[in-house]
């Protein structure tokens, strides 16, 4: 279906359970996700502006749909550096959106979004680098169900140093909060966050479900030691008759 909609150069917004993405004569101007913070939790959490700053733009410019413009001409964020933010954002959401297990699409058309364009970006990049992304988390850790479990800390932490930023992580591996509330909480891209908890997880720093159990070493079965006993016996016996 994206690629039918860039062929089209649709406007409007693509729909799945796991997110949307925004077009705009067939480029990609927008995405969200439930699992990604949005732009104003990367840029508020990041002190690049006040909360209060984020909800004026939204107040003033977000029914004409120039909330970025309003932030750029107002002074309060640089253009090049919204831009680079907004494109972390939507790569960052275009990666759960586009995820294989995320249902149905369904397009609306002529649906946009309040935030208003920014720096379009053609379909099939926004495609190649969800696979890229996915083909990343894969080669570290090739355990998914980490990304969406509780996060609970490996007993073999004890003693482990590790740096500023990994420490904030594991911090928050309570047994509650999974990767997208531990990333929403630190104000980080959800997908950075998945990659340095596949990263604990393979350093055996954070718990892994469904990992499967090393296989115990064993000597070797019985039914083997039983056979050459067996054996050894039979010819002790037929060497003393």
């Amino acid at each position: 279906m994206l690629v039918r909609l860039a062929d089209e150069r649709a406007t409007g917004v693509l729909v799945r359970d796991h997110g949307a993405l925004y077009l705009a004569d067939g480029q990609v101007v927008h995405a969200e996700s439930p699992d990604a913070p949005g732009l104003d939790v990367l840029l508020t959490a990041s002190g690049r502006l006040e909360p209060g700053s984020w909800a004026e733009a939204v107040a003033q410019a977000g029914s004409r749909r120039e909330v970025a413009r309003f932030l750029v001409d107002s002074g309060q964020v640089a253009g090049g550096e919204l831009e680079i933010c907004h494109l972390g954002a939507l790569f960052d959401a275009a990666f759960f959106a586009l995820a294989p297990a995320s249902g149905p699409s369904r397009f609306r058309y002529g649906v946009a979004h309040w935030i208003g364009r920014v720096r379009p970006v053609p379909t099939q990049v926004v495609e190649r680098e969800a696979q890229r992304r996915s083909r990343l988390l894969d080669s570290v850790w090739p355990y998914p169900a980490v990304d969406t479990a509780p996060l609970e800390r490996s007993p073999h932490t004890a003693g482990r140093a590790v740096g500023p930023r990994r420490q904030s992580l594991l911090d928050l591996a309570d047994g509650v909060r999974t990767p997208a509330a531990v990333a929403r909480k630190l104000g980080r891209p959800a997908f950075n966050t998945l990659l340095e908890v596949r990263r604990l997880a393979a350093e055996g720093l954070i718990a892994t479900p469904g990992e499967p159990a090393a296989a115990p070493e064993t000597a070797e079965p019985p039914s083997v030691l039983d056979s050459a006993l067996l054996r050894r016996l039979r010819d002790a016996l037929e060497a003393t008759l």
